[in-house]
């Protein structure tokens, strides 16, 4: 097969990605992202503090997403399992570290990031990032990118366990912010939470005075993802 045939049906295999997460997803509403380390163990406090976010999550009515895979997906999805909402992995195909757990009750297969990117952000209410490494650090600033400029929704963006972020936070201020490259509401973007009863009180205050349904002006934007 020559490169552009091999290309053209690259783009075949991206479209049905696409088709096969909206036609699977577009029910689960509302719905909670989840992010962290898929090295983390299931003895280890961070994986413990997800499994209780996300049954505390699914059993308040929200569907989690989660990356489906190992460590804090693992947990995330298996809180989701045992509470009454649906729990859902966007499994990523990698060459080590991602393997599917089975606590899913809609398992999705995805070869593109972008794609998969694009399920995590459409569908979520919010985003809850615990500890984790590059691809976690990629999907917070992924999603403080894109409601920083409009691009989606504003959304709660809760980073659990302050004490892991801290440097993170403080180098925004101390060196992002003094350069001038954010700006001070940026840094209200997101909010620290340490316990699943936090989480659910951050979420309910957010939509007390709007529900969670997006208007009009937030579906169209949500259509551009």
């Amino acid at each position: 097969m020559s490169k552009q045939k091999r290309e053209a049906w690259k783009v075949f295999q991206i479209i049905a990605e696409f088709v096969d997460g909206f036609e699977q997803l577009s029910h689960v509403k509302p719905a909670i992202s989840m992010y962290g380390s898929a090295r983390i163990q299931a003895d280890q406090p961070d994986y413990q503090r997800a499994e209780e976010i996300a049954l505390a999550l699914s059993n308040a009515g929200f569907s989690v997403i989660s990356g489906g895979g190992p460590g804090i997906m693992e947990a995330a999805n298996k809180g989701a399992f045992n509470g009454s909402s649906m729990s859902i992995g966007l499994n990523i195909r990698l060459p080590h570290e991602q393997s599917s757990n089975p606590y899913q009750d809609i398992s999705l297969d995805f070869r593109h990031f972008f794609a998969r990117k694009v399920m995590f952000v459409k569908y979520a209410s919010a985003y809850v990032v615990l500890p984790g490494g590059f691809g976690t650090l990629d999907e917070l600033a992924e999603i403080l990118t894109l409601v920083q400029t409009g691009k989606s929704r504003k959304i709660p963006i809760i980073l659990i366990n302050g004490e892991f972020w801290k440097g993170l936070i403080d180098w925004f201020s101390s060196s992002l912010l003094a350069a001038g490259t954010i700006s001070e509401d940026d840094l209200k973007l997101f909010s620290i939470c340490e316990t699943a009863d936090e989480v659910l009180e951050t979420i309910f205050n957010f939509y007390e005075q709007r529900g969670f349904t997006p208007s009009a002006k937030e579906e169209e934007v949500l259509l551009e993802l």
